[in-house]
């Protein structure tokens, strides 16, 4: 080090032991005659703000030293993040400079909240983060930390703290690493194999200044198209190999799949019956886009989110599989689940028979006796008898889906589009492409699908006019990226004015 005095930040999610990890470098400061602070500042919540802890540190001499409580940007040594999109606000936030810090992040994600409901792919460019990395960093060390705590059966910060350690950033020995770590006493041996699995390729020279090569974004997992195990599936399955272009059949698979579970084997046969249809029109332009797009976007819009679908998900099995997985709860430990849930008097009444349904949506009597029941949101306990049951009970709704009135309204919707694609299908089929890829827009459930479903019925009211103009195909596509750029609609209506169409409001 080139200055006595050592900064580091650390920028963790809740739950990932940023606190823990403060500590151990704390204690192999102390221990190796150094005097050191550390700071905490706490987020708003567990993925729309990390945790700030800061460490300074100064070779004791007797005195009392002046030490800082929270990073300066520009004087920050050390940055450590949990994950790759804390490392790029560490960036953002003027933590990390290329004449002196030493940015230690792990490549995986966890999405963030505006991420996740954005109107289409709201996803950061992680391959943009480690470019400006490479660039902003003097050193940067930087692979999937919580796929190696996986592997060694311990947690993401003794990762970063292996990571650390083998960097060369601090002017202390392995052992004196590991020797925090077993003064701390908290689960040991694990840490201690976390600890080996984050120094071996931090010592391994990962990534120096401008240079990123050798760091490795996790990959994509591709799913592997579904095996039929009954005799109905596997007719389905033949029925798509035998009637579809070669393009849409993997699509087509997983669409058949994923509405045999969301709804029946009849559902799933329906879906093939609107895609064969679609696929009749189809003339092979963009290798057969037409076929391939429909498979994708009317699988999506016939699953559609609602509440039976969201208590179904909620208690299934696996889930609970799952999460126990995720907070490495052993066999013989109690886990909790707790969500939090809105539905509004719209989606309770949406499962119901649709003529009741729509009686009472449309009683302005009934909507002032029964909305203040809906008006806040519960924390649900998914894990205790009482939540469970009523659920299971919601669930097992499922059978009673096709008379409900959410049911009726979007198949309503579904024909609509499709018959509008056709349509469209005969003059243009590149205009019917895009007219198919505009489900995109329609999303979730609450607030989010109104506002989805007003934006698509803005664009279905201007394919009239379109169909008029040669540049149809892409005028619709920007159009379409257009509402997917931010949830008031504004930039929609600034690209609407631009081409100069008027609007004719589809009913949704």
């Amino acid at each position: 080090m080139a200055r006595d005095r050592i900064t580091i930040a650390i920028l963790a999610l809740g739950g990932q032991g940023g606190g823990v990890l403060a500590d151990w470098i704390l204690t192999l400061a102390e221990a190796n005659g150094w005097r050191a602070q550390g700071t905490s500042v706490p987020g708003v919540a567990q993925r729309t703000g990390s945790t700030v802890y800061y460490i300074e540190m100064v070779p004791e001499n007797g005195s009392d030293p002046v030490l800082a409580l929270m990073p300066v940007p520009g004087d920050v040594d050390i940055v450590l993040a949990s994950e790759l999109m804390e490392g790029g606000r560490a960036i953002l936030r003027g933590f990390v400079s290329d004449d002196r810090t030493t940015l230690i992040s792990s490549t995986h994600r966890i999405y963030a909240i505006s991420e996740k409901t954005a109107m289409g792919d709201g996803t950061a460019a992680s391959d943009r983060i480690v470019a400006a990395a490479g660039k902003r960093a003097q050193k940067f060390i930087g692979f999937d930390m919580d796929a190696a705590a996986d592997s060694a059966g311990s947690v993401i910060s003794s990762i970063l703290f292996g990571a650390l350690g083998g960097s060369d950033a601090l002017p202390f020995p392995r052992a004196a690493f590991e020797a925090a770590i077993e003064q701390a006493g908290i689960a040991v041996p694990a840490n201690l194999r976390g600890f080996a699995a984050g120094f071996a390729p931090a010592s391994g020279g990962m990534a120096t200044k401008s240079s990123t090569s050798a760091v490795r974004l996790p990959s994509v997992v591709t799913e592997a198209p579904p095996q039929p195990t009954t005799f109905a599936g596997q007719a389905l399955a033949a029925r798509i190999c035998g009637r579809l272009p070669a393009n849409a059949q993997v699509l087509a698979l997983h669409g058949a799949a994923r509405l045999a579970d969301y709804q029946d084997l009849a559902y799933a046969a329906r879906y093939l019956d609107r895609l064969e249809a679609l696929a009749a029109l189809d003339d092979g332009q963009q290798d057969h886009a037409l076929t391939a797009e429909g498979a994708r976007h009317l699988a999506l819009w016939m699953s559609y989110e609602d509440t039976i679908r969201v208590a179904d998900l909620k208690t299934r099995a696996d889930r609970f599989a799952r999460v126990r997985g995720e907070v490495r709860a052993a066999p013989d430990q109690l886990l909790g689940v707790t969500e939090f849930m809105h539905p509004r008097l719209r989606e309770i009444c949406e499962v119901l028979p649709a003529p009741i349904g729509r009686r009472i949506l449309a009683s302005r009597a009934a909507n002032h006796l029964l909305a203040p029941f809906f008006t806040s949101g519960r924390h649900v306990e998914t894990t205790s008898l009482r939540w469970f049951i009523l659920l299971r009970t919601m669930a097992w709704l499922r059978r009673w889906r096709p008379i409900s009135l959410r049911f009726v309204e979007e198949q309503e919707r579904i024909d609509a589009w499709l018959a509008l694609a056709g349509k469209v299908a005969h003059r243009d089929t590149a205009l019917a492409i895009e007219v198919i890829r505009c489900q995109s827009l329609i999303k979730g459930y609450g607030d989010t699908f109104d506002r989805g479903l007003r934006n698509f019925s803005t664009l279905m009211g201007l394919v009239p006019a379109l169909m008029q103009r040669r540049d149809a195909a892409a005028c619709l596509g920007a159009l379409r990226n257009a509402a997917l750029a931010d949830d008031a609609g504004t930039a929609l209506d600034t690209a609407v004015e631009a081409v100069s169409i008027p609007r004719r409001q589809t009913t949704g």
